[in-house]
């Protein structure tokens, strides 16, 4: 065998095992089902093979490892995610400039997510704690107590929102380079690959077992703060299961908070295709009623109105409220009520129906700017 073949085999097998655990998910019942996580698992490795081999312990350099292509933990469409492991005994700074986007959070998690673990969180903040100066540029010096993980989030209320800057450097090795590469080294990355892959595809099918099983289907928590220690993000989540002829529709008071967020997931915790569907909507995309609500129908047929969140065939799903940069505590009053109807009932639920109602010809301006905005925002 040529050498390089045996090198990159802990990969392959990985490979084979997260697939043999994808195939076996308990909740595949249809060949669509089956295919998106085959599509998942493409992702995973993209992800788990860049942040491994494009990873220097003492060159610390941010990663997206969540994205549009490259999906896991319920990945929100209105954020950037950056990250880079950090060590102890060591001073790092981050360095960057604020955008327009309505909130950017810093976190170090004590270690990294896995099937029986949600890592502490050694420190949460968002930008309000930096001092930013009138150019928007920002530094942030830390020292870390432990082995962590540096994850930072930049959220849009407003996808046209313009995008910040993001740099790390640990302070004693800032201007120098890494040694050559060599083959311990690069068997190590490839082992690496293999054993991230394999961890994230388990984490993330345990991880709604956790979180998403303490209320039937198509009903909603009411907001409570987000698992993992985000400082300012509240959440009400919720599973749907709906029939072709079914939908849901959810009401909720216009917030204060500067971040409204709500999307639907698969069963395989990632986000539906945002980019060519309305599968989410925030802030700025939502119609609010006259009244002060925000009325959103989810479901998989078309009902015609602005606020139609679709299941793209979907029958099960996750279902996610958030709100983020909030100054109050939230309660039952802020969070949604469910109602369970017929696609055909839909326009009687809705009071401002006529309002609501949207053509065939503006749905697809709403699709074509989402992808528009997206492709400005999130580049490769």
């Amino acid at each position: 065998m040529h050498p390089s073949a045996r090198t990159s085999q802990p990969l392959a097998d990985a490979i084979a095992e997260a697939e043999s655990l994808v195939a076996a998910a308990p909740f595949i019942e249809t060949e669509a089902d089956l295919l998106e996580g085959l599509q998942y698992l493409a992702g995973c490795i993209a992800a788990c093979t860049h942040v491994a081999f494009d990873y220097d312990r003492d060159h610390p350099f941010l990663h997206s490892g969540t994205g549009p292509f490259t999906k896991m933990g319920l990945d929100n469409p209105d954020t950037m995610y950056f990250g880079t492991r950090v060590q102890p005994g060591h001073e790092y700074v981050v360095t960057g400039r604020r955008g327009t986007t309505t909130d950017v959070s810093f976190q170090l998690l004590g270690g990294e997510y896995t099937d029986d673990n949600v890592p502490d969180s050694e420190t949460a903040f968002d930008d309000r704690q930096l001092d930013i100066t009138a150019d928007g540029t920002f530094e942030w010096r830390f020292m870390p107590k432990t082995p962590a993980q540096l994850v930072i989030r930049e959220v849009y209320n407003d996808w046209s929102a313009q995008r910040g800057t993001f740099a790390i450097a640990r302070t004693d090795t800032a201007g120098t380079a890494p040694p050559p590469l060599t083959r311990e080294q690069i068997e190590k990355r490839y082992a690496v690959a293999g054993k991230q892959l394999v961890q994230r595809v388990k984490t993330w099918l345990q991880f709604p077992q956790w979180f998403y099983q303490d209320s039937p289907p198509n009903t909603m928590v009411p907001p409570r703060l987000t698992p993992g220690g985000l400082a300012t993000q509240y959440s009400s989540v919720g599973q749907f299961d709906l029939a072709e002829d079914q939908a849901l529709v959810l009401v909720l008071p216009a917030t204060d908070a500067p971040y409204l967020g709500f999307q639907l997931g698969s069963l395989w915790y990632i986000s539906l295709d945002y980019i060519n569907h309305q599968t989410s909507l925030n802030g700025t995309q939502a119609q609010v009623d006259p009244d002060g609500k925000i009325r959103i129908v989810v479901s998989d047929q078309n009902p015609g109105v602005t606020n139609w969140v679709e299941t793209l065939g979907h029958r099960r799903g996750f279902l996610q409220f958030r709100w983020q940069r909030v100054s109050r505590e939230m309660g039952p009053a802020d969070g949604p009520t469910v109602q369970l109807v017929g696609v055909d009932e839909v326009a009687g639920a809705l009071p401002y129906y006529d309002a609501n109602k949207i053509s065939d010809d503006d749905w697809r301006a709403r699709i074509a700017l989402r992808q528009k905005l997206i492709g400005e925002r999130m580049v490769g």
